[in-house]
């Protein structure tokens, strides 16, 4: 193994994962101790998350580029980038608005808010340490199944459940979903402005279909019978947590700024805000129909893993 091998290893490790998190937490609590987190730390925040999240990104990029004769790996890992991408799309449009407000010094804020915007920090930093994690158990397997895998058989149809995975996880089912929340999106933007109920009804939706996504995912870990399947289901169920844990805290905050901040305080709001509220909607709903095609092959790439350890066994 060479030096970018190595580096590739430690980077993985769990325990590199946790000092990540705990510096994470330490770099927070040290900012937030006047109560306040002034431009240079939200700056030195952001830009920390986007070098981080587009680091994550080109590594599965150039993963998926690898050649391989299991090209189910190259799936997963295309997969996993695009919904890395969305995620970092939505960082980087969040701390645009966020910064604006701050250099302007026109943000109001509710109380504790600094807290609330901790917790959202670490949560998704957290998300990208389960996508790293799961990304590590994936390099080792696409390395290590370097086998023709076109031999595989179809798998049985199965019974209703089958069928409904199948609809589910259906890129037909994606666009349907995708399509649906531009327009509900677009809709709601028609007068320029979101108001509480469309932005209850949208933070909703997200809250749905992430834990509905992430009790299926889990519920993949327990079924799948491979240990290296069931770890990058583990760490992709975890990103999923973090980021539906996210969606949670951003949603109450947004909610309460609308009931009792914006309409006593007048808020200047960023120019176009309400384009770059639906933008960030869109990446987040993007993300989450990421996760239920990476369903399907994930599922399929269990039963192929499995095929190839008996293969291997028989020779």
């Amino acid at each position: 193994m060479g030096t970018t091998g190595k580096l590739e290893e430690i980077m993985m490790d769990w325990k590199t994962l946790a000092v990540i998190a705990i510096v994470t937490v330490g770099w927070r609590a040290s900012i937030s101790i006047d109560h306040e987190i002034q431009l240079w730390e939200s700056v030195c925040s952001g830009v920390v998350l986007l070098i981080f999240g587009w680091g994550i990104f080109g590594y599965l990029y150039r993963m998926s580029k690898r050649d391989t004769s299991w090209l189910i790996s190259n799936k997963l890992a295309q997969g996993i980038a695009i919904s890395v991408a969305a995620l970092n799309l939505y960082v980087l449009i969040y701390y645009g608005m966020r910064w604006y407000t701050l250099l302007e010094g026109t943000e109001v804020s509710m109380p504790q808010d600094y807290i609330l915007r901790n917790v959202r920090y670490a949560v998704l930093v957290l998300a990208y340490c389960g996508i790293i994690w799961a990304t590590g158990y994936l390099r080792k397997m696409h390395d290590n199944y370097m086998l023709v895998t076109k031999d595989i058989p179809e798998r049985r149809i199965g019974g209703a459940q089958e069928a409904l995975f199948r609809v589910i996880t259906d890129e037909r089912t994606v666009i349907v979903i995708l399509g649906t929340a531009f327009l509900w999106r677009a809709i709601i933007s028609l007068d320029k402005q979101i108001a509480l109920w469309e932005c209850m009804c949208s933070g909703i939706g997200l809250f749905i279909l992430g834990w509905v996504l992430f009790g299926y995912i889990s519920s993949l870990a327990v079924r799948t019978t491979r240990p290296s399947v069931a770890k990058i289901y583990q760490g992709y169920a975890f990103a999923l947590s973090a980021v539906n844990i996210y969606v949670l805290i951003y949603y109450a905050m947004r909610w309460y700024s609308l009931i009792y901040v914006v309409p006593a305080s007048g808020e200047t709001l960023v120019p176009l805000d309400f384009v770059l509220r639906d933008v960030g909607f869109f990446v987040i709903a993007i993300y989450f129909c990421t996760a239920i095609i990476l369903a399907k092959y994930l599922e399929k790439a269990s039963v192929e893993c499995e095929y190839l350890v008996k293969k291997e066994a028989a020779a």
